[in-house]
């Protein structure tokens, strides 16, 4: 495993990030394919021994389970100070008011909470899981330069949103003299390159980390295009993904296919591959959910494509509609009677 600096930063992390969505209790939150602690621990381990320092969570995650499983095997399976979590907040963890959004008093409770499931003192990287339009944007970004200065979290990041919002709250932050964010968790893979536009260049720009989520489509690019899988029949986010430019997605899946078989390897490695050959891109989050995924990411780091296998695997993709900006659902909030 390669390590690499977060961005403009000192931070040494590993070229490959494991995404935790995939570990916690299936009866908790929206993930019923989540895999048990019992289930998830011998591939945390197995990361680990493969030199993963990396892991990507959040407080939403099967109900925060996702914080409890990790938090308990890196206590066992590394050292601390060699590891870097990472944990979000904005989606609701109940549907009450200020229990959601990127007010200071949502972002004090929801790092605080996270801290107790994940049993440490402080996460190395703390980030906002969507723009809240609700809140000031001085507000959430004074209110996370005093989490950092309180010792609770040592950078912040950011996910998925405009790039015109996310360059308003870095000249806030710097206008301010308030920690600025160093990293953006964004959606990026061969199925969707519209961050290709405006967020790649600018976080190439000005040296901010780029971290991708879901960089295989959800597992989309590793199987034939009418495959199912148990995960991919009850995700919601799969329908708000996938459905607007079929033709053309299901072209670039052949591509992939054909030159995973003219490259003997699996078709996870080709995408991977595609996605590591952009120098923007620092650490991307696979998800694992069985030991093979694991294995595959990290021969991915080694495969090196030709600019012909790039230009072959590109040559099919459309615009596509933006998406995965605002993926929480409408609901009702009303005060929880407690007891």
């Amino acid at each position: 495993m390669d390590y690499v600096n977060f961005g403009n930063t000192g931070l040494k992390v590993s070229r490959l990030c494991l995404g935790c969505m995939s570990f916690g209790e299936p009866d908790r939150g929206q993930h019923p394919w989540s895999l048990t602690e019992d289930a998830s621990r011998p591939l945390i381990r197995r990361a680990v021994e493969l030199g993963f320092n990396f892991f990507d969570t959040a407080n939403m995650y099967s109900g925060g389970s996702s914080e409890e499983i990790i938090g308990r095997a890196l206590k066992d399976f590394a050292y601390r100070d060699e590891i870097v979590i990472a944990t979000k907040a904005h989606f609701p963890w109940r549907l009450a008011p200020n229990t959601m959004g990127l007010s200071r008093k949502s972002l004090f409770a929801a790092i605080d909470d996270s801290l107790s499931r994940l049993g440490t003192d402080y996460v190395d990287l703390f980030q906002i899981h969507r723009f809240d339009p609700t809140t000031p944007i001085e507000e959430t970004m004074e209110a996370l330069h005093d989490i950092v200065k309180a010792g609770k979290a040592r950078y912040i990041g950011a996910s998925s949103m405009w790039a015109w919002q996310f360059q308003k709250m870095q000249v806030t932050a710097k206008a301010n003299g308030w920690t600025q964010f160093v990293s953006m968790q964004n959606y990026v893979n061969l199925l969707y390159r519209e961050e290709e536009r405006e967020m790649l260049p600018y976080c190439a720009s000005e040296g901010v980390a780029v971290m991708p989520w879901s960089p295989l489509a959800r597992g989309r690019l590793t199987r034939d295009w009418d495959e199912t899988t148990e995960r991919s029949e009850t995700d919601r986010v799969q329908g708000l993904l996938y459905t607007k430019a079929v033709e053309a997605d299901k072209k670039v899946v052949e591509t992939v296919a054909g030159i995973a078989k003219e490259r003997g390897v699996p078709r996870a490695q080709v995408a991977m591959a595609w996605l590591l050959h952009k120098p923007v891109i620092t650490s991307p989050i696979i998800g694992a959910t069985k030991m093979g995924h694991l294995e595959d990411a990290v021969a991915a780091t080694e495969l090196k494509l030709s600019d012909e296998e790039i230009a072959r695997l590109e040559a099919p993709y459309v615009p596509h509609e933006v998406v995965g900006l605002e993926m929480a659902p409408p609901f009702d909030v009303k005060v929880s009677l407690k007891g």
